[in-house]
């Protein structure tokens, strides 16, 4: 009598929590559908209007997207032999590029340190001025490359300066915000003892929190440095140096010189694999230890 008295009300109260599940299950599904439908609705009518708005439509042109790759590729069969002398020939360019990558890194990193430190709290030297070197971070990171190198050459005329600059900026804005991220994990239990002993706070800073979050810095360092190999090539498209700038030359010659273009893609391609490989493998060390 009482166990018929019992599972009346919990089989009763079973269904009920059944049905409310089903119900929140096709809410969602609802719901998810509707937030589909209006991504999609929105990429559609996106691509129409930047169709409308490209000269010639994408429709029309995109049957044509293979034939420039095909004619570089048969330019640069058609004169191997002239490949090992045109890598020669663009192999100062390339290191142009990758001292400009190198030395934007090491500036950037320089100043988002310093940057990181002045704007995490509990380690801050001005805890007031903590939002004014966020925005500050921001507002680097916020601004691209290819902006400030077009502000930099109309300025100071084209070459890998405006390049360095450029990128040197956009970088303290990115590192200084990995940077924070990582330091406001930092154990402060070695910084009170600093600060208990009379140590100065840069004295804190590089005893006390640095020590703890250099593996992670230089792995943070060492992803930069390839994207800023990637941006000081894109970067001399319009005119700040390096081997970008000898690539727009050969391709903007047209055929006669897409053998040097082919040999530009190559020592590129090379040189971001080469590196790609190098950094990952030190970062490996650096954060796992392998």
């Amino acid at each position: 009598m009482t166990d018929a008295t019992l599972s009346g009300p919990t089989r009763r109260e079973v269904d009920r929590i059944q049905d409310s599940y089903m119900a929140q299950v096709r809410r969602r599904r609802m719901y998810g559908g509707l937030t589909l439908a209006i991504f999609v609705l929105l990429m559609v009518s996106g691509f129409m209007v930047a169709d409308g708005r490209n000269a010639g439509g994408f429709w029309d042109g995109w049957r044509q997207m293979l034939d420039f790759p095909a004619d570089v590729l048969s330019e640069a069969w058609e004169k191997r032999a002239n490949l090992p002398g045109l890598l020669l020939k663009y192999f100062p360019a390339l290191m142009e590029t990758i001292n400009i990558a190198a030395v934007s890194t090491l500036i950037g990193a320089m100043v988002g340190l310093i940057l990181s430190l002045l704007s995490t709290r509990g380690l801050a030297r001005w805890p007031r001025l903590i939002p004014v070197f966020r925005r500050l971070m921001d507002i680097l990171r916020a601004v691209p490359e290819i902006v400030i190198a077009l502000v930099l050459i109309f300025i100071l005329g084209g070459g890998p300066v405006p390049a360095m600059i450029a990128i040197a900026l956009h970088t303290a804005g990115a590192l200084g915000k990995l940077y924070s991220e990582v330091a406001e994990n930092a154990d402060l239990k070695p910084v009170e003892g600093l600060a208990s002993t009379g140590a100065n706070w840069t004295q804190r800073m590089w005893l006390g929190v640095l020590p703890q979050v250099a593996p992670n810095f230089l792995s943070y360092t060492l992803l930069r440095f390839e994207i800023n190999i990637r941006a000081s090539a894109i970067l001399g498209f319009v005119g700040a140096g390096g081997i970008g700038f000898e690539l727009r030359n050969a391709m903007a010659w047209g055929p006669g010189r897409f053998d040097e273009a082919a040999a530009i893609f190559v020592l590129l391609f090379g040189t971001i694999v080469f590196f790609d490989q190098i950094s990952s493998r030190y970062r490996n060390k650096l954060t796992e230890g392998q």
